[in-house]
């Protein structure tokens, strides 16, 4: 049995969830509303105020899903109650980023702006031109915009120039020594 999977995930008061038939599970909470379609094989059943996740089989492939299942749908109650944040801190002369419209445009040292366009679902701010603030209830979307974000021009170890995650550390190089 999967160790995560057996865990029991509690429901705040204020989200409410919906499993249908079909295996599409809905939660919904004072963020928003997300869905998403249980794998076969896994089904979800709903005691006083928490969920569980079954399965039906031992097969490998049904094992595998289980706690993967259960995180999800524990991220999806945990996004439309509280919401995910991750913060992005640009370094370097003349890096700057704004907000044009629905894209995020950043002057990372290139002869031309990057314009990446900003998802539905997604708020993203821009604080004294250095600090990106991105915000929403989906988890791997949330994620996924700020490595991409993060991937136009990753902290490079001579000067420490680049986008990073805010406190991440980046390990220094000496450089070239004259001799």
């Amino acid at each position: 049995m999967s160790r995560i999977g057996k865990q029991q995930i509690s429901l705040p008061e204020k989200v409410e969830v919906k499993v249908s038939d079909d295996s599409s599970f809905s939660v919904e909470g004072p963020k928003g509303k997300l869905e998403w379609a249980i794998p076969v094989g896994l089904g979800i059943e709903q005691e006083d105020g928490s969920l569980q996740v079954t399965r039906d089989s031992e097969a490998r492939e049904v094992r595998a899903m289980h706690g993967t299942a259960r995180a999800l749908i524990a991220n999806m109650i945990e996004g439309v109650s509280n919401g995910f944040v991750r913060e992005l801190e640009i370094q370097g002369v003349g890096f700057r980023a704004a907000i044009k419209g629905k894209d995020l445009d950043l002057s990372l040292g290139f002869s031309h702006p990057v314009l990446h366009p900003i998802p539905d679902g997604l708020t993203v701010t821009v604080e004294n031109n250095t600090a990106i603030k991105v915000e929403g209830i989906d988890k791997q979307l949330v994620g996924q915009f700020a490595a991409d974000v993060r991937s136009y021009y990753p902290p490079e170890p001579y000067k420490g120039k680049g986008v990073r995650y805010k406190g991440e550390h980046v390990r220094r190089k000496q450089g070239k020594s004259v001799k």
